[in-house]
């Protein structure tokens, strides 16, 4: 089997929206680096696992992350230059061309990926940045202080084998699977609340307490046409399971309120489709949908394009990491969790109830174009939940939970903050068999010292490993902030290499940490703190101090 040898400053395992912003600030600063993704798509839940971006409501108004900023308006401009908008919609500074509820930029996850391919097409010609797609890690190789050696990695294509020497590395994998494959000290799953102090940590710890993933699949809208998929084989089976905390079959339009995990019907259209292309009603069809009619020109000859990820898609029955679960344990969680989103698809079309009468909606049809496939469902599952590190410091609920904090107190302020992100601690079904966690939190900052981890000196986390604990996960794991988790990691890749300092070094020197910090105001104009009214209230306001 041949080996190829890459030798870079900074490499970076893992092209989701982490790794990818942590290439793109790194080599844009002037430092050769290497990014590795299993997938042939950059760009992780917006791109390969199909996920319109959750973000919040400051998002379109605020100067956040100017690099964010940058990929979502590339994302914009693309249908501006490309697709026959309507004049309104053409006209529109904040476009959001799906017209979906769920975000304010609602788009084709194909899109995103030709907007992320732009921001590292330059680098890449300039050899500062080198992408390898399609490459899965196999081993990591410490020596003797922790260090990382080396990262070895398979190309799927080819079979060949491509090992990787870094002086900084980041594991920006969906999984944190370096973090297993380098014996490096980690936590998977829930801690104790005896552990954290939390709130709504269970008493006791389960590593098999892990959010359920779901595999996406997009939809589009074909009156009068028929578009059934096959009965998948495993239909039966998702038909007429009853989880013990679920009001009945996932085959079903009923699901669980989030927050008061009441009972509730939410159809996937609220009248007749023909009308869903002009209205706007809160049905699981606008919910996500990431391409409408409605926005484009009369001639255009397009149809509507939902993107499936709701509750009866989430997948809980069983893990794909943590102690006991095996490789083809994993393949056959993910196997099963595609199955349960083709037999979703498939009750949909045949036996769902209309809300205008009769059964079955076989005018649906699956876009896997739209997605990069050809089987209509997304290339990688949608994962929530990652291995963490054991980090220099761990945000936890006492951080920035309103419950524990108090009504007005804000969320907990770092002095080594790194950027800044808001979503609800939002925890979905989990593979333990525990409902959904879904509670409020301040807007909160991102602590450098939740990417450091304690046992290994040049490796530093870029996605949803960093550390937070199960339950901050929740509100850690989204587009925006996953972006700004891996932008940070890439700056701090550039001011230790510059300087020739350990990331724990940047972290322990009050004098580096500063420097680093101007590094990433100053010259990134990267927001640092929200401002008091934000962070306090979370309610409306149009300043946000970057400077702290």
């Amino acid at each position: 089997m041949p080996t190829r040898h890459l030798h870079a400053p900074f490499v970076v395992v893992g092209g989701g929206l982490g790794g990818t912003a942590a290439a793109v600030t790194a080599a844009r600063l002037g430092v050769r680096t290497v990014l590795t993704e299993s997938s042939d798509w950059l760009g992780g839940q917006l791109t390969s696992q199909g996920v319109p971006p959750d973000e919040h409501e400051w998002i379109d108004r605020q100067a956040i992350s100017p690099s964010y900023t940058e990929l979502r308006e590339r994302i914009r401009d693309h249908y501006r230059r490309e697709y026959p908008l309507s004049s309104i919609a053409r006209s529109t500074v904040a476009l959001n061309p799906g017209a979906g509820f769920v975000s304010r930029l609602c788009h084709e996850p194909r899109v995103a990926h030709l907007a992320v391919r732009e921001m590292t097409s330059p680098l890449e010609a300039s050899g500062l940045l080198t992408v390898l797609t399609e490459h899965d890690p196999i081993a990591v190789r410490r020596v003797t202080g922790g260090r990382i050696l080396d990262v070895v990695l398979v190309d799927r294509r080819t079979g060949d084998e491509v090992v990787l020497h870094g002086g900084l590395v980041a594991d920006a994998t969906e999984l944190g699977d370096l973090l297993e494959l380098g014996g490096i000290d980690h936590v998977v799953g829930s801690e104790s609340s005896l552990e954290t102090g939390e709130l709504h940590a269970p008493e006791v710890a389960d590593p098999l307490d892990q959010q359920a993933v779901t595999w996406c699949a997009a939809l589009e809208l074909r009156l009068g046409e028929h578009h059934v998929v096959d009965r998948p084989a495993s239909y039966d089976r998702f038909r007429t399971t009853v989880p013990t905390f679920w009001p009945g079959s996932q085959l079903s339009w009923t699901d669980i309120e989030p927050i008061t995990l009441e009972r509730r019907e939410r159809p996937i259209f609220a009248g007749r489709p023909e009308d869903a292309v002009e209205n706007d009603d809160l049905d699981l069809w606008h919910y996500r949908r990431i391409l409408s009619r409605r926005m484009m020109a009369d001639d255009w000859a397009g149809h509507d394009v939902t993107l499936v990820n709701w509750p009866q898609v989430d997948y809980w029955d069983s893990p794909l990491v943590g102690p006991g679960v095996t490789a083809a344990d994993q393949q056959r969680a993910l196997a099963e969790a595609r199955e349960l989103t083709l037999s979703f698809v498939h009750w949909i079309q045949t036996e769902a109830p209309r809300s205008d009468g009769g059964s079955g909606y076989p005018e649906l049809m699956l876009r896997g174009d739209v997605l990069g496939t050809a089987d209509g469902l997304a290339k990688a599952v949608y994962v929530r939940e990652s291995r963490r590190i054991r980090a220099l410091f761990t945000v936890t609920e006492a951080h920035i939970g309103r419950e524990m904090r108090g009504e007005g107190a804000g969320s907990e302020l770092f002095d080594d903050s790194v950027g800044i992100g808001f979503y609800r601690i939002d925890l979905h079904p989990s593979t333990s068999g525990r409902s959904y966690v879904d509670i409020d939190c301040y807007p909160f900052q991102i602590p450098l010292g939740a990417l450091i981890p304690r046992d290994v000196p040049n490796l530093v986390a870029a996605n949803k490993n960093i550390g937070s604990t199960h339950i901050t996960n929740g509100a850690y794991r989204l587009h925006p902030v996953e972006w700004s988790i891996g932008e940070a990691a890439g700056a701090l890749a550039a001011f230790c290499t510059a300087g020739s300092h350990e990331p724990a070094a940047a972290h322990a020197d009050a004098r580096l940490l500063a420097d680093y910090r101007r590094l990433l105001s100053d010259r990134l104009g990267i927001a640092l703190a929200w401002s008091e009214e934000i962070r306090t209230r979370g309610s409306r306001s149009e300043a946000v101090t970057t400077a702290r």
